[in-house]
């Protein structure tokens, strides 16, 4: 095993709002952030202490593929997603790995 962690995942996102809502009923909590000069974008701190951050994609374009997977309890989801693992995508189309614990 390797000492080695992950502490920041960012995804640029075509519809910022959109990606924000999707998440936040997943039960992540975001904090609004700007870095200097940088553009306004989401924070949210995971368990473990990892940041997922959400910026507006710009002339760069949306992150691409990608498989973010994310592990939340069944009281923070605000969907109707019992307790296992769901297959889910964001506004943007990336697919999203949710575990929703008991």
């Amino acid at each position: 095993m390797t000492e080695a962690g992950i502490s920041l995942l960012v995804l640029y996102c075509s519809d910022l709002s959109a990606c924000h809502d999707f998440y936040r009923k997943l039960g992540l909590v975001f904090e609004w952030e700007r870095h200097a000069s940088g553009p306004e974008h989401h924070a949210a701190v995971l368990a473990g202490g990892a940041v997922l951050e959400l910026y507006p994609a710009g002339a760069g374009g949306a992150t691409g593929r990608v498989r973010v997977g994310l592990t939340v309890p069944r009281d923070a989801v605000q969907a109707a997603l019992e307790p296992g693992t769901h297959l889910l995508r964001d506004p943007d189309g990336r697919a999203v790995e949710l575990c929703v614990t008991a």
